[in-house]
């Protein structure tokens, strides 16, 4: 089926944010895991998967448009060295998203394209969870400071009794 381009390049455009976020949302978590912030890694890791689970929607209506998804092309990744910084950077990757999605919403609507902005609207809906997980998140270390708010993303763990050394 025949796609229209304007509507192809936006979900092109999309799918270049979704690939950046998952590369974004990955380094963090895997850095917040390697500093000890094990509960909010899992989070991260977790929105990492929803990132790829929007490339892969996006990568199949591309196709079933007779487009080409572009995997190549990449926003700059932001990577913070703090939680305050990650978060931050997190949040501007969901607030340009949400701009580019009702963008493209509006678009595909004029295009009669109403699957595509269906499409558009649920990643949308999904964005907008997420920027309010970072925004009261940020909110918390405002109040909390970012030492207290680190005490409470911490996850101990007992020591694996057939770990090394046992049989």
């Amino acid at each position: 089926m025949q796609g229209d381009p304007e509507v192809i390049e936006f979900l092109n455009e999309q799918l270049t944010a979704e690939l950046t976020a998952i590369n974004q949302y990955f380094l963090h978590a895997k850095l917040q895991d390697h500093k000890g912030w094990t509960k909010l890694a899992k989070y991260t890791r977790a929105e990492s998967f929803d990132e790829m689970r929007h490339a892969e929607v996006l990568t199949d209506r591309i196709l079933l448009l007779d487009g080409l998804p572009n995997y190549q092309r990449l926003f700059h990744v932001r990577v913070g060295q703090s939680v305050t910084e990650m978060f931050q950077a997190d949040r501007e990757v969901e607030l340009e998203a949400i701009d580019r999605l009702r963008r493209g919403i509006e678009v595909m609507r004029a295009k009669h394209d109403i699957t595509s902005a269906n499409v558009f609207e649920a990643i949308l809906a999904d964005e907008e969870h997420h920027i309010d997980y970072l925004e009261t998140q940020l909110d918390l270390i405002e109040k909390l400071g970012e030492s207290l708010y680190l005490s409470t993303v911490i996850e101990q763990t007992q020591p694996d009794p057939s770990g090394p050394g046992s049989l």
